[in-house]
């Protein structure tokens, strides 16, 4: 089985909705083994109810799960054109897996929500995938065989860099069926990716 890891932050439920599309396509590959895990936590309890976050009773993953995955795709909201600082935070205590070359040669994509169409989207998907192939990681974007990112006629979120939604400035718009079309989409493609590299040793000796 080709074991594929869904991994997010979420504050508002939109980035969890793509985690579950994305999870969705993932498993229409056959072969496909797929969890869906959050990050932990780092805002208060206190704070998340004042502010109004999204409760969310999915799985807490641990930096040392990566390892045991073929591919795994983060999903993260946008703040100030950079990944959440959950995810950040995340992404900085696997540095044992990085030490030991434990995540080359697996398959990595991202997605991500953000308030405007102009609010670092793009910028967000871009910079994640910065620690990703320092980890030694190949990164799977969401190429235009998936058309619903070339459309004019709504707001679209994702890029050839990753699926998306645009949540509005006010939190308000949920991602629409393009937006879930397009995490779907990306799904199956890391999955089918990661079905082929299956079995291939790309850890080499360091040289």
């Amino acid at each position: 089985m080709t074991r594929v890891l869904v991994l997010y932050y979420s504050s508002y439920g939109h980035v969890r909705a793509l985690a579950q599309a994305e999870a969705e396509g993932a498993r229409s590959v056959p072969g496909t083994h797929v969890d869906l895990r959050r990050v932990p936590e780092t805002v208060p309890q206190e704070i998340r109810q004042k502010v109004g976050f999204a409760a969310d009773d999915t799985h807490v993953a641990a930096p040392a799960d990566l390892e045991a995955y073929d591919a795994i795709i983060f999903g993260t909201p946008t703040l100030f054109g950079m990944m959440a600082g959950q995810m950040k935070s995340f992404l900085d205590q696997a540095g044992g897996l990085w030490a030991q070359n434990a995540l080359v040669g697996k398959v990595a994509a991202v997605f991500a929500s953000t308030g405007s169409q102009h609010g670092g989207h793009e910028a967000t998907l871009l910079s994640t995938q910065i620690p990703l192939q320092h980890f030694g990681m190949l990164i799977a974007g969401m190429p235009y065989t998936f058309a619903g990112q070339t459309t004019a006629e709504s707001i679209v979120g994702g890029a050839p860099y990753g699926a998306g939604t645009i949540a509005g400035a006010d939190g308000l718009r949920a991602p629409s069926e393009t937006d879930l079309a397009g995490a779907r989409f990306q799904g199956a493609h890391v999955a089918r990716i990661a079905t082929l590299l299956a079995g291939a040793n790309l850890n080499e000796e360091a040289a």
